[in-house]
């Protein structure tokens, strides 16, 4: 890899740490704990959320008329969201130890801790999970599809990608057929090495 590039992810491995612990201090000014997948707010905070919580009769009547007419077609979207969950699931499940490739775990994906806010009704937390699901779909089907190009074409584009994956800086430069050639086999190994908890 270039050496420039190299140094490149370094700093920005570094900033990802760096907003991580922004993010770690933003969480204790809102006094709220995350142990694994447990969220827990302080019961003074927790107090102050419920007197924020819309009742679920005002909710529905301040919402534009068209907004309750067309959410039908927003939750039909989950038919094909469960259908992409489904196939990748299954495509995974047969073709990731033929290739050797670790399997990618669904469950680091779907994140339901929303629920968890007392400031929320029933109908926000029930969007919220719908959107926490369609999101998390897409990402888990995003990192199976990331693995599966890396086991087969990681070389990078001639354009400019946008919103690449997380692999992709890590891929061959588009046009450099010696190294494609070099790094093909320790790419493909690499996939191997990630082994999940």
């Amino acid at each position: 890899m270039n050496p420039n590039i190299a140094a490149l992810l370094v700093r920005m491995r570094v900033l990802e740490d760096e907003l991580e612990m922004e993010l770690a201090k933003r969480r204790a000014e809102l006094h709220f704990t995350l142990h694994e997948k447990t969220v827990k707010f302080e019961k003074l905070v927790q107090r102050e959320h419920l007197k924020l919580k819309p009742g679920l009769l005002r909710y529905i009547m301040d919402s534009h008329p068209l907004i309750v007419l067309f959410a039908p077609v927003i939750y039909a979207v989950v038919i094909p969201l469960v259908l992409l969950d489904l196939s990748f699931t299954l495509y995974q499940t047969i073709c990731f130890p033929i290739y050797g490739i670790r399997k990618v775990r669904r469950s680091d994906y779907l994140l339901y801790d929303r629920n968890h806010l007392a400031y929320l009704n029933l109908i926000e937390k029930l969007n919220c999970a719908y959107c926490a699901y369609g999101n998390g779909i897409i990402a888990y089907a995003r990192e199976i599809a990331a693995l599966t190009e890396q086991y087969w074409c990681p070389i990078k584009h001639a354009r400019r990608v946008l919103a690449g994956h997380a692999h992709y800086p890590n891929f061959v430069d588009y046009g450099d057929a010696n190294a494609y050639r070099a790094e093909l086999e320790k790419l493909r190994t690499a996939l191997q090495d990630k082994q999940p908890d």
